[in-house]
């Protein structure tokens, strides 16, 4: 029986020279693991669980069965796989630290701020504040894709995304469009957008996958169990965390069987779409584990339901200091890109993070004398 691996890096340190260089930089960023758990599953159980250090884990894969230790040399290779950056248009967004890409809902009934920006220069003006603050991309949505929202008809997302691409691309922004439909995607690529943000991680529209590879942007795939128009559907778990991780597996594979250029593949676990609280904590708790996959990583946790839940019933415009904590969670685990609505408030914390961690890097005081 052919068992499921997963690669769990579990002791976050705050850089290599802390643990005597025994740490592995994750997915190129600015984390650090010492201790990782080598699980394999089998049969929907945990079938054996190897803890090892980064000196140990040769030896560890080394006793696994050989279909089990060739996956598990995969992602020990992809945990630290350093991703080259993203060229969107005339920016390259490095992803060698966390960067912050801005939330522009063009939409009436978004949950957080539907309707803010249906006027031109309301969007406008919110698109210069992002990148004034530090976005290094904006992404436009033109589709609410909250629990119970009104399906959005492909021409109407059209005329809402096209005019904020190209006042975002007038002011030279790196421009993501959240759409899952491929004819929103095609028109927002023509209008000057550089990235496409699905949801469905190219599962809802048959062209969509054909059209990302074809044109050659990059692409984030999101986890979402529902199939068809309601994206929350069918969210039944047994084990959230290897079933997330799964699905984005065979994702990124069919991607990159249709053409679509490894490098140009992210990933993102779809906190909130289709899940339960403890299976949101659970997903978060567990971010270290999914730069296995080999692909950069994008949080999306922004003023979400969950944050409400664990304060009090807040509405999503009170939800700012847990959407800060989230964040500060993801860039522990070394998220790449942290897409969220209050950006200036995300930048700052995003500089005093790197601020701590850069004078971490740099201590050598904890090294032994030569």
């Amino acid at each position: 029986m052919i068992d499921d691996v997963y690669l769990h890096p579990l002791t976050l340190v705050s850089g290599p020279q802390a643990v005597e260089g025994e740490a592995v930089r994750l997915g190129g960023s600015m984390a650090y693991a010492r201790e990782f758990a080598l699980v394999l599953r089998r049969d929907g159980a945990v079938a054996e669980r190897i803890v090892a250090t980064a000196s140990q884990m040769d030896a560890a894969i080394a006793r696994l069965p050989d279909l089990a230790a060739k996956e598990a040399a995969q992602q020990w290779a992809n945990l630290a796989k350093v991703h080259a950056p993203l060229q969107l248009g005339g920016r390259t967004i490095r992803l060698d630290q966390p960067q912050v890409m801005g939330i522009l809902n063009v939409t009436p009934d978004s949950f957080s701020d539907g309707g803010a920006h249906d006027d031109p220069e309301a969007g406008r003006a919110s698109a210069a504040a992002m990148l004034e603050a530090g976005a290094a991309i904006v992404d436009i949505g033109g589709e609410s894709t909250r629990p119970g929202a009104s399906l959005t008809f492909e021409d109407e997302e059209i005329r809402r995304v096209v005019p904020a691409v190209e006042y975002c691309a007038a002011m030279g922004a790196a421009i993501s469009i959240d759409t899952r439909r491929a004819g929103v995607l095609e028109a927002a690529l023509a209008a000057g957008a550089h990235m496409a943000n699905d949801v469905s991680a190219l599962r809802y529209d048959p062209r969509s996958i054909e059209l990302v590879a074809a044109s050659r942007c990059p692409v984030v795939l999101m986890h979402a169990p529902g199939t068809g128009d309601d994206l929350h559907a069918g969210g039944n778990y047994g084990d959230v965390v290897s079933e997330v991780f799964d699905f984005l597996k065979l994702a990124r594979q069919r991607a990159i069987a249709a053409g679509i250029a490894e490098d140009r593949i992210l990933i993102d676990p779809g906190i909130g779409f289709g899940k339960s609280l403890g299976e949101n904590l659970a997903l978060i708790n567990a971010l270290p584990l999914f730069h296995a996959l080999g692909s950069p990583l994008l949080l999306g946790v922004s003023r979400k339901r969950l944050i409400g839940a664990l304060s009090g019933e807040e509405e999503a415009d009170r939800r700012l200091a847990g959407s800060i904590a989230l964040a500060m969670k993801g860039m522990e685990a070394g998220v790449h890109l942290l897409r969220v609505h209050d950006v200036a408030e995300t930048v700052q914390a995003r500089n005093v993070w790197r601020g701590l961690r850069d004078a971490a890097l740099t201590d050598f005081s904890q090294l032994p004398p030569l």
